[in-house]
């Protein structure tokens, strides 16, 4: 796992993670928006590579008063199904201390509620694709004992 701000991607890192989420979020699902939204300069940026140093999944941490924000989340198409995207963010939560929200595609709405999300709202439209607001807030019970 790759982990890097904004000033700290080399430009090789920035057009690696940049292509692959044009790629899928632009061309793959054909829905022309700003991409690049103003974002990524105040971000965490993580991700992984295959075996031959490709990009295979990528998101972006943006951590705001007490609550933190997973976006742009993706897998590389020829590394769908491998467990690279549900493993790259239980990394990333494995880290995290507090609650977590996330605007999931309803389409992947399911792969968000095995990782520990659940729906906090009601749907929206974001550039013509349906998405549901999601939280998952860590368990902070105690430990049972025997």
């Amino acid at each position: 796992m790759i982990r890097r701000a904004f000033a700290d991607l080399t430009p090789a890192e920035l057009y690696d993670v940049l292509a692959l989420r044009v790629r899928v979020f632009v061309v793959e699902q054909d829905c022309a928006f700003q991409e690049l939204d103003g974002l990524d300069d105040v971000a965490e940026h993580v991700w992984t590579r295959g075996p031959s140093g490709e990009v295979a999944a990528y998101l972006r941490v943006l951590a705001s008063e007490g609550v933190t924000r997973l976006g742009r989340i993706v897998t590389a198409p020829e590394h769908r199904g491998t467990g690279a995207g549900a493993a790259l963010v239980r990394a990333v939560l494995s880290e995290i201390d507090g609650p977590v929200v996330l605007g999931a595609q309803v389409q992947a709405q399911g792969f968000y509620e095995r990782l520990g999300f659940a729906v906090d709202g009601p749907g929206y439209d974001e550039d013509g694709i349906p998405h549901v607001p999601m939280r998952r807030v860590p368990d902070r019970r105690a430990p049972s004992v025997g």
